[in-house]
Parts: structure tokens; sequence; C-alpha cells
């Protein structure tokens, strides 16, 4: 009796055990309960807010994209099998990162700043998801499509097609309403549609065209999609960022001159490049690459290196003079029936260098903002950041190196060892709910 009377606070070891075990089986239900729920509430919460999707998107394919290169790189060197793509692999690598992977940043960033630059109401989900899922699904199409299944691609290509004329039908109407008068949002459609035209041309080529609708989307992913979109953003967001940091003592700087003038040598160059006239190519990059070191400076870098987050975006910016500048050394080598080359160094330098290093400056900032967190770079963005220059560095060289394609692998694979921490806290983010309890 004395026992029984005592068992009930003294449990003995059998029941001690038993009841470890529902303790567990219940963690572990709830545990897994949990992960279900939130697996089940993950769609919704990207679905909140257009940077929430196509950040997702653009994050993903930072990895997916490189991946798949890095691999042919290191198959094509040291000789294993790599199931081979329906079209030139350097050729898809170039479509694919320009008109796949940093695309989506644009999107999530435009869908999300258009109306507010024109005072609009905010879009909703019948607006943006359709993007989503017509880039991004058509993305990862033909990625698998680039697998030896021609079919796939082509399949990828007509729904990327799709999802980036729904986006410009969306940003178009808001245009229409604004009566085009906001410039920045103006040059930032026509770049689009423009990249619409170039992804067009290139699956045209996959149909079946020749070979030069291929090279011609390449050229018109750099400078009449991208650059146009990189420069006119900064043209309008770095002076406004910089004069909230830095206050009184800082002097904005947005002429009004810029963007028609920028776009005269764009289209320049652009119009050079599908012409075949690689050495006429100076007349216009010699003036871009002058143009851009005037306005870096004008920017006043040497106000903005604090904070972080600031500074990053001046030190991105760094690299467009000296990417134009490239081109016209390039450009004025061959006009010269020189012997020296500099290979690709200067497209590497524009997109590695410009494009990659303000797209972990702008997107950091822009994740750190909409996720109720504090406007600090962080250590992993800073490690990426910096690794990431050390990825141009290393591409440049193998433009000059005598094992060229070994300096290639190397430089695929770092570009991996460089965003992988960057895009798994960024995923991280955006699919988890604000730390301050906000909606988006």
């Amino acid at each position: 009796m004395i026992a029984e009377s005592l068992s009930p606070r003294f449990p003995n070891a059998r029941t001690i055990q038993a009841e470890n075990v529902n303790i567990g089986f219940i963690l572990e239900f709830s545990s897994h309960d949990e992960a279900t729920s939130r697996l089940a509430d993950l769609p919704a919460l990207l679905a909140s807010a257009p940077h929430r999707m196509m950040f997702f998107a653009g994050a993903s394919a930072i990895i997916v994209s490189m991946l798949w290169w890095a691999c042919v790189l290191a198959g094509g060197y040291y000789g294993f099998a790599v199931p081979e793509a329906p079209v030139p692999p350097g050729w898809a690598h170039a479509v694919f990162t320009q008109y796949g992977m940093l695309p989506f940043f644009i999107f999530g960033f435009l869908l999300t700043v258009f109306p507010r630059w024109m005072a609009q109401p905010a879009l909703t989900q019948r607006h943006y998801v359709p993007v989503f899922l017509g880039v991004f699904g058509g993305y990862l199409m033909t990625h698998v499509g680039l697998l030896d299944n021609k079919p796939l691609l082509l399949v990828g290509l007509l729904m990327m097609l799709a999802g980036w004329a729904y986006a410009l039908s969306v940003l178009g109407r808001i245009l229409v309403r604004n009566g085009a008068r906001d410039r920045t949002a103006l040059s930032c459609f026509s770049a689009l549609a423009l990249g619409f035209c170039g992804l067009a041309a290139f699956a045209a080529f996959v149909f079946g065209g020749s070979a030069e609708l291929a090279q011609a989307a390449i050229k018109i992913g750099t400078f009449g999609l991208l650059l146009p979109i990189y420069f006119t953003v900064i043209h309008r967001m770095l002076p406004f960022f910089s004069a909230s940091a830095i206050g009184p003592g800082y002097r904005m700087v947005k002429p009004a001159w810029s963007l028609p003038v920028f776009w005269l040598l764009a289209l320049t160059h652009l119009g050079l490049e599908l012409a075949h006239r690689p050495q006429w190519l100076w007349l216009a990059d010699a003036p871009l690459a002058l143009f851009f070191l005037i306005h870096w400076l004008r920017w006043q870098p040497w106000k903005c290196m604090r904070p972080g987050l600031l500074a990053v975006l001046h030190l991105a910016a760094a690299w467009l003079p000296i990417a134009l500048g490239l081109y016209a050394m390039q450009s004025l080598l061959l006009f010269s029936d020189s012997a020296i080359s500099i290979g690709r160094a200067p497209v590497h330098a524009l997109t590695v260098g410009f494009f990659g290093s303000m797209l972990v400056a702008m997107v950091t900032r822009v994740t750190q903002g909409h996720s109720g967190r504090p406007l600090e770079m962080g250590r992993i963005p800073w490690l990426t950041f910096i690794l990431l220059q050390a990825v141009v560095l290393i591409r440049l060289f193998a433009e000059l190196a005598q094992n060229m394609a070994l300096w290639l692998v190397i430089a695929a694979f770092a570009w991996l060892l460089a965003f992988l921490p960057w895009v798994i806290r960024s995923i991280w983010i955006f699919t988890t709910p604000r730390i301050d309890g906000k909606p988006g």
C-alpha cells in the first residue's frame, strides 16, 4: 500500500521510460506538424509581396545557372560526361544568366516600386504571381531541357516569354496611367521591352532560326536590357540612399541629361555590335567610360564609405568605368590591328564585377528593409561581396592565363562558393515572416 501511494510521486523506471517515449513522440509529432504547417503556408507567404517571390527565384537561379555551367566547364576540362545541351553551352550560359538569373531580381524590384514611383496602388497577386509562374517555371524547365532535352528547352522558353509579356502588360498599364512622365520608369520599361525581343530572338534560334539570332540575343541582353536597367536604377536610387544616410553634407546629383545621353551611347554600342563592327565600338565605349567615371565621382563615394550598406553600392558602381574602359581598350586594339587581345575580360568585368556586385549590394538592402531587419550589411553579405571581388579578378586573369580552361573552372566554382552563404540566408528570409510582424 505504501508503494502504491508513493508511485504517482515517484514513478518507477518503467513508468519513466514510457513517459519519455510519449513525450518524445509528442515533441516529434509537434515538430513534424509545425513543419508541415509552415510548408503548407509557404506559397501564401511567398505570394504576399512581389519581391519575395521573384527574389526567391533569383537567389535559387544564382546557384542553378552557375552549377550547370561549372559542371559543363569541369566536364570539358576533366573529361567526365555531362548531358549535352541542345544549343552551344556558352550561348546558353550567356542567355540564361542575362534573361533568367538577373531579371528575377529586376522583376521583383520593379513590380514593387513602379506603383510607388508613380503614386498608384500597389499591385496584387493577380498581377505578379503569373509573372513568377511563367518566368521561373520556364527558367527551371529550360535548365532541365539543357540536359539533352530540346522539347523541354523550347517549352521553357515559351513559358518565360509568356511571363515576361505579362509583366510588360502590368508595368505598361502603370506607365500609361502616369502618362509616361516618370523617366526612370520609362527607361526601365524600354529596357524590359528590348529584353523581351532578345529572349524571343534566342527562342527563334532554338526553334531552328539563324545563329545570328542567338548572338544578337546575347548582345541585347548586356547593352539593351541589363546595363540600361542597372544604370537607370542607380541613377535614381544611389544619390537618394546616399543623401538619406549622410545628411546635409551630401549633395544629390541626378542630372536630367544623364538618361538620354546614356541611351544614345548604349544603343550606339549595341548597333555597332549587331552590325559586327567591334573595331569601332570605342566610339561609344570611350565616352561611356568617361560618362560613368564622371557620375561615380559626382556621387562622392569618399563620403559614403559608412555605413557598409551604402559603401558597397558605391564600390560596386566603380566597376562601371573600369568595365567600359576595358571595352574601349579592346576595340582600340582591334582598330589598330594589334596582336594583343584581352578576350572576354570586358564583358566579365561588367557582368560579374558590376552586375554581380551591385546585385549583392542592392538586394541585400531591399531584403533587410522589407523583412523588418536593420539596414546593416552583416557578415554574410560582406563575405559574399568580398569573395565576389576575388571571383572577378580570377575570371579576368583567366583571359590571360596559359591554362585558361582550368581557370574558368576555378572561377565558376569560386562564384558558387562566394554566393552560397548569401543565397542560403536570403532564401531563409524570403521563406519566413517579417521579424517585425508586419505583412509583406
